[in-house]
C-alpha cells in the first residue's frame, strides 16, 4: 500500500504562509524556506513589539506631562504624588492629552493640586 501523505493540508499550511510574506522583497515573498523564515521572524517582532507599544506609549506620556508639570513649576514626581493626594485619577495617557493640547485645562489640574 502507498504511503499517503496529505497534501490537501500541506498545500493549505503553505499558501497561508507565503500569503503572510506577500510584500516581502526578493525571495523571501515567493521561496518556501526563505519566506517560512521570514514570516516566523516577523510573527516573534509583531508578538514582541506589540508589548514594547505599551511601554514606548506609557514613556511618550510620562515625558509629556513632565513637560507641562515643569511649566507650572513642578516635577513629574511631585505632580503624579499630589495627584494622588488628592485623590483626582486621572492616567497617564488623559494627563499627557491634557498637557498638549489643552494647556488651560492641565493648569487648572495643577493648581488644585498645588
Amino acid at each position: 500500500m502507498p504511503r499517503s501523505v496529505n497534501v490537501v493540508a500541506a498545500r493549505h499550511r503553505r499558501k497561508k504562509v507565503m500569503k503572510m510574506a506577500k510584500g516581502y522583497f526578493g525571495r523571501r515573498k515567493n521561496v518556501w524556506t526563505v519566506a517560512k523564515n521570514a514570516v516566523e521572524k516577523g510573527l516573534v517582532y509583531a508578538y514582541r513589539d506589540r508589548k514594547a507599544k505599551k511601554r514606548d506609549f506609557r514613556a511618550l506620556w510620562i515625558q509629556r506631562i513632565n513637560a507641562g508639570a515643569r511649566e507650572h513649576g513642578m516635577s513629574y514626581s511631585q505632580l503624579m504624588g499630589a495627584l494622588k493626594k488628592a485623590s483626582i485619577d486621572l492616567n497617564r495617557k488623559v494627563l499627557a492629552d491634557l498637557a498638549m493640547n489643552h494647556p488651560e485645562a492641565f493648569k487648572s489640574i495643577v493648581d488644585k493640586v498645588k
